[in-house]
């Protein structure tokens, strides 16, 4: 993942790759994302009129950061389908059956990062494989890293903001009804929106 260089300390190589200062060295390392602290969620357009947004309740995760070349960092996301949640029990129901995720059958959706690139300023981009209901396909994820700080227990944190957006369909995720008035119930693009704090390994 590549979450480093901020401003001024954004250096370029000759290649035209916009690498970390020196004085982000210390960022270097693995990191454990923490689940209490982060935040993984989506919009869904319904009936063509309003958006629906919900969460997933159940993940967890893991980046290893390289201050001096940021295109080795890397990250990995486990998500509990079944912790899906949209305010409606009933929507969240229907949900896990068979008409969209089937979370009995595929009971977790992965993200496994493949490529990282700096953007410029505090802004990255990270691809990866974004696998649901046992299909994989590559997503790329809009980062803006928000800083670095110690908590007050002591503990390394980075944090970040992400952003997609993915077509359902794509993953074979094809369930709808049609409205009287023309359109469809649900759409078929999603934003997938990610607020991650995550804690440095000793």
């Amino acid at each position: 993942m590549g979450i480093f260089g901020r401003g001024n300390d954004e250096t370029t190589s000759a290649a035209g790759t916009a690498a970390a200062g020196p004085d982000l060295a210390a960022l270097t390392g693995d990191y454990t994302i923490d689940p209490a602290h982060s935040s993984l969620a989506f919009t869904a357009r319904h009936a063509m009129v309003t958006n629906v947004k919900g969460s997933f309740k159940e993940f967890e995760g893991s980046l290893h950061l390289d201050g001096s070349d940021p295109a080795k960092s890397t990250a990995t996301i486990d998500v509990t389908m079944a912790s899906i949640d949209t305010g409606s029990a009933d929507r969240d129901g229907h949900l896990r059956s068979g008409d969209f995720f089937k979370t009995e059958e595929f009971p977790t959706m992965t993200f496994r990062s493949t490529a990282a690139e700096a953007v410029g300023g505090d802004d990255y981009r990270i691809t990866g494989d974004l696998t649901i209901v046992g299909v994989t396909r590559p997503v790329t994820i809009d980062l803006e890293f928000n800083g670095s700080a110690t908590d007050p227990f002591g503990n390394e944190r980075v944090g970040f903001e992400g952003r997609a957006e993915i077509l359902r369909s794509e993953w074979g995720l094809t369930y709808n009804a049609a409205l009287e008035a023309g359109g469809v119930l649900v759409s078929d693009k999603i934003k997938l929106l990610f607020d991650i704090s995550a804690i440095k390994q000793a």
